[in-house]
């Protein structure tokens, strides 16, 4: 819906658009040019965004994020919370509802990340596997808002058009705080990292029945597939398309057992071993 405030008059040529008051201190956006958001999670989250259309405040909203308008930006349950200085002395208060997943929902997630030992050992690495969104689709909870109609999102300004440049500009920086940290997605979505990982390193590995299925695969004989043992099975052109394995984390086996109840100079053991795991690694590399 096109609003009828300060932004849509500006649009249809009513006047000018009248420009920000400069801050300092806000939370500027580290991309300068082109697109916003450099990892895939973030970028899924700014293609609901910019599949609202709306081109003229998107593009204002960019220019906010890039200027540092936004003051302050805040991460709950449900709720993304945000401050954006624009052209009037008082910041416009923005909030961005999404719909957290349910106790029982999480538990099914939960369930099905912990069964699948890569994505148990990337999450307590620290990494988003990409296959992770078809987890959540398989569990009936899709990760991301499919749509405009899977957010409610407010700002106290004057235009009555969503998204207006404000809660635009407000996506801008969520996006970049993704990249930083994806699991402030989860968050948002209803389960802090704190939370999710106690609950992966509880859970066992795999599920007895999905054991005994990779134990009764049987492969063929080396015999029947020499004149294919050495083909990569696809093409060069497309085995450089995929996507690069990131290095294992040096202290992954520290991150995904519990810590230990040993504490050194007031410091858990196993911040303490970290350093060293990193140096094994680096005297291997």
């Amino acid at each position: 819906m096109i609003g009828r405030g300060e932004d849509s008059r500006a649009e249809r040529g009513w006047y000018p658009p009248s420009r920000p008051l400069a801050v300092s201190g806000g939370i500027r956006a580290r991309s300068q040019r082109g697109a916003i958001g450099e990892r895939w999670w973030s970028r899924r989250f700014i293609d609901v965004l910019e599949s609202f259309g709306m081109t003229g405040r998107l593009q204002r909203g960019r220019r906010y994020a890039r200027a540092g308008q936004v003051l302050e930006l805040e991460i709950s349950s449900g709720y993304v919370t945000a401050r954006v200085q624009g052209s009037r002395a008082a910041p416009y208060k923005v909030r961005i509802q999404v719909l957290p997943l349910t106790t029982s929902q999480w538990q099914r997630v939960e369930q099905a990340l912990a069964g699948q030992a890569l994505f148990r050992a990337k999450l307590l690495a620290g990494e988003m596997p990409a296959e992770i969104e078809d987890v959540f689709a398989d569990c009936g909870t899709p990760l991301f808002p499919r749509s405009d109609h899977d957010l409610d999102m407010r700002c106290s300004c004057p235009d009555w058009g969503v998204p207006c440049k404000h809660l635009a500009a407000v996506c801008y920086v969520l996006a970049e705080r993704f990249d930083d940290d994806p699991f402030c997605m989860l968050s948002w979505r209803g389960r802090d990292r704190d939370a999710l990982l106690a609950s992966l390193r509880r859970s066992p590995a795999a599920a007895p029945e999905q054991t005994r299925q990779v134990i009764d695969v049987r492969a063929a004989q080396l015999a029947e597939c020499l004149d294919g043992f050495w083909s990569p099975g696809l093409s060069t052109a497309r085995l450089r398309g995929l996507p690069a394995v990131p290095a294992t984390a040096p202290d992954l086996l520290l991150r995904m057992l519990e810590p230990p109840a040993v504490r050194t100079g007031g410091k858990d053991l196993a911040v303490l071993l970290a350093p060293a795991y990193e140096r094994l690694a680096g005297a291997q590399s």
